[in-house]
C-alpha cells in the first residue's frame, strides 16, 4: 500500500507556523493500527467513525486505503475547513462530517479518537460511543505520552468493560477500549451552574473551556462591564446597534450583555462546536435566545466588514498544547475588520501578553479600563 503523504497536509485556515504541523506521530500510529484492525475484522469504511481529527490526518489516510464511507467529527470549524481543503488537494472523497451525535456513531464498529485535553470532553465522547455505537465497537484512543494520565483510563473505564493501554511508540500511545457498559438514559452533558453574584446561568458541554465555571479572565471583563453598565447601555441605544461576543465559549459575555441591554442585537460566535452548543444552552437558560444569535464560525468570518458597534473579546493564547499568540492576533484582526468606524472592542488578556500594542496597531487608540495582578482589560476605538 502506498505511503500516505502526510507532509502535504496543511492547517489552513488555522494558524500556520514553523513549529505547528498538521499531523503528529499519534495520527500515524492510530491509522496504522486502525487499518490493520479493520482489514483483519472485515470492517468497512461505513463502520468507522473518527473523532478529534485535527486537519484530516486520520480520515484521509483511511480513505486513501480504500475505506470509503468514514464518518468524522471535528469540534473546530477550522479543522473542518482544513479537512475539506486537504481532501480537495488530494482528490479524496468518501467521508461525511457529523456532529457528536447518534448519526456519527450508529452501527460503528471501530472509532478512532485523538485524546482531548480535558477529562470532561473525554467523558462526553466515551458516553457517546458507548451509547450509540455497535455493541462490539472498539475504541482506539491515542495521544502523546507526555499529555496522557491514568485519569483518562479511569474515565474510559466508566463506559467500557475493557480498557488497555498499549506500548508506547515514537512518544505516542494508544488506549484500546471495548465492551461498552450500559449508560444512563439521558446524557450527562450539558452541565449547568448558576452564578448568582453575576446574575447568569452557564451551560457547558464537555469540550468547552472552563466548563460551567466562569474563567478568571472572563470574570474580570464581566466585572468591568458591570462597572461600566451605563456606558454600555447608552452605546446599545444607537440605531442598528450590533454587538459580537467573539470566541464566545459558553456565552457568558453575550448573555450578560443581553440581560443588561435588552434592545441590543447580539451575535455570539465561536469556532468550537462544543462551545456553540454550550452557548445556545446558556442563552436558553437565561431567557435570551430570542436576542442572541449563536454561530459556528472561524473568527467571525461570516460577519460583514464594518457592521458591528461593539466586540467583546477574551482571546486564547494556546493552540492545542502549544503556546502561540497567533490565535489572539487572528481575533484582534477579525474585530478590527468587523467594527464600524468609532466602534469599540473591549478585551481582557493576560497582562504579560503584548495585546495592547497589537490592539492599538490593528484597531486604534486603546485605553486601560482595569488591571489585576494577572489580567488587563482595555477598550479600543476603531479609527
Amino acid at each position: 500500500m502506498p505511503e500516505f503523504p502526510y507532509a502535504r497536509l496543511r492547517r489552513f485556515p488555522d494558524v500556520e507556523a514553523p513549529n505547528l504541523q498538521a499531523w503528529d506521530a499519534t495520527d500515524e500510529l492510530l491509522v496504522d493500527v486502525a487499518l490493520a484492525f479493520a482489514f483483519e475484522h472485515g470492517i468497512l469504511g461505513s463502520g468507522i467513525a473518527v473523532i478529534g481529527d485535527g486537519y484530516g490526518a486520520l480520515t484521509l489516510p483511511l480513505i486513501a486505503a480504500g475505506l470509503e464511507g468514514v464518518r468524522v467529527h471535528q469540534d473546530l470549524v477550522t479543522g473542518r475547513r482544513a479537512l475539506a481543503r486537504n481532501a480537495a488537494e488530494l482528490e479524496a472523497t468518501g467521508f461525511a462530517v457529523h456532529e457528536l451525535d447518534a448519526e456519527l456513531l450508529r452501527e460503528a464498529r471501530l472509532v478512532l479518537l485523538q485524546l482531548p485535553k480535558g477529562l470532561a470532553e473525554l467523558e462526553e465522547v466515551a458516553d457517546a460511543v458507548a451509547r450509540w455505537a455497535s455493541p462490539d465497537v472498539v475504541l482506539l484512543a491515542g495521544g502523546r505520552v507526555k499529555h496522557m494520565t491514568l485519569a483518562q483510563n479511569e474515565v474510559l473505564g466508566r463506559c467500557f468493560g475493557r480498557v488497555q493501554a498499549q506500548r508506547a511508540e515514537r512518544k505516542s500511545r494508544l488506549i484500546v477500549a471495548a465492551d461498552p457498559r450500559p449508560v444512563p438514559q439521558d446524557p450527562t452533558f450539558p452541565v449547568s451552574a448558576t452564578h448568582a453574584e453575576l446574575g447568569i446561568t452557564l451551560s457547558a458541554h464537555g469540550g468547552v473551556f472552563a466548563g460551567a465555571r466562569i474563567d478568571i479572565g472572563t470574570r474580570v471583563l464581566l466585572e468591568v462591564m458591570r462597572d461600566h453598565a451605563a456606558e454600555l447601555t447608552a452605546l446599545a441605544r444607537r440605531e442598528d446597534f450590533t454587538a459580537v461576543d467573539l470566541g464566545c465559549g459558553t456565552g457568558a459575555l453575550a448573555a450578560s450583555l443581553a440581560l443588561a441591554a435588552p434592545a441590543a442585537r447580539i451575535i455570539a460566535t465561536d469556532r468550537s462546536a462544543a462551545a456553540v452548543r454550550s452557548a445556545r444552552a446558556t442563552m436558553a437558560a437565561n431567557g435570551v435566545s430570542d436576542r442572541v444569535t449563536v454561530t459556528l464560525d472561524d473568527a467571525g468570518s461570516e460577519i460583514p466588514d464594518g457592521s458591528v458597534d461593539l466586540v467583546l473579546l477574551n482571546p486564547p493564547f494556546h493552540l492545542g498544547a502549544s503556546v502561540h499568540e497567533g490565535a489572539g492576533q487572528r481575533l484582534i484582526d477579525a474585530a478590527a475588520r468587523m467594527l464600524r468606524p468609532g466602534g469599540e472592542v473591549w478585551t481582557v488578556f493576560n497582562s504579560h501578553l503584548d495585546h495592547r500594542r497589537a490592539l492599538t496597531a490593528t484597531v486604534g487608540e486603546t485605553e486601560q479600563l482595569a488591571r489585576t495582578p494577572k489580567f488587563t482589560v482595555t477598550r479600543s476605538t476603531r479609527r
